[in-house]
């Protein structure tokens, strides 16, 4: 299984009607200390069309949570009609109350999307790759946002979502691959729950405070 979430081109904005990029780097979007989240629209979709064409190539399932924003909404749109013969279906993430809008008329954003993708593509909404009994799951997972665990990464995941995507779409001693693995929140859950874990990022300051919050977990 890949369970991931990319950054969401935060700092892609507009101006005179064109995409630009955000200079103040003070402002909340700026939620990395080694990415600058900004990538031109075209380039954003090209980079994530071949990393779900990659997960799908090497596992079952992807579980890929995607945020719509000015920096990331033409380009996720275009991936959901591209990959629309693999993906089951689309989670919501509600994560109880939302950042105010950075500009008029547009809506506070209170929700994620969780594309739910199977490397099959075979027709209808049945999972072939799923560890829930019928009835027991919905498609709007309810979970509050979390702190961040350091001043580096303004984005960290919350445990009990990463628990909810892993523990029903994966099965004890299967592995996990998180391509974005930030500050190792999916390793964690791996280890709580008898997954293996491998976790990608191209930041070394993510990846040491990721290792060294994956190994102060204590297996009883």
């Amino acid at each position: 299984m890949c369970f991931t979430s990319p950054p969401y081109n935060m700092r892609t904005r507009i101006r005179n009607g064109k995409y630009t990029t955000r200079e103040r780097s003070e402002h909340f979007s700026k939620k990395y200390d080694s990415f600058d989240d900004a990538m031109g629209i075209d380039e954003y979709y090209e980079f994530h069309k071949a990393i779900i064409n990659e997960m799908i190539r090497i596992s079952n399932i992807v579980v890929y949570n995607v945020q719509i924003v000015t920096g990331s909404k033409e380009a996720v749109f275009k991936l959901i009609g591209h990959f629309n013969k693999y993906i089951k279906d689309i989670i919501i993430w509600d994560k109880g109350h939302g950042q105010p809008a950075m500009h008029e008329g547009v809506l506070n954003k209170a929700s994620e999307l969780i594309l739910v993708i199977e490397s099959d593509a075979k027709a209808g909404r049945a999972f072939s790759n799923y560890n829930f009994n019928r009835g027991e799951l919905s498609d709007i997972w309810r979970v509050n946002r979390e702190r961040s665990v350091t001043k580096l990464h303004g984005a960290t995941m919350p445990i009990k979502l990463a628990e909810m995507a892993i523990l029903n779409f994966s099965k004890e001693g299967q592995t996990i691959l998180d391509l974005f693995m930030g500050t190792g929140t999916t390793g964690i859950v791996c280890k709580q729950n008898n997954r293996n874990f491998i976790g990608i990022d191209i930041s070394q300051d993510y990846f040491n405070i990721a290792k060294n919050r994956i190994g102060e977990v204590l297996i009883w």
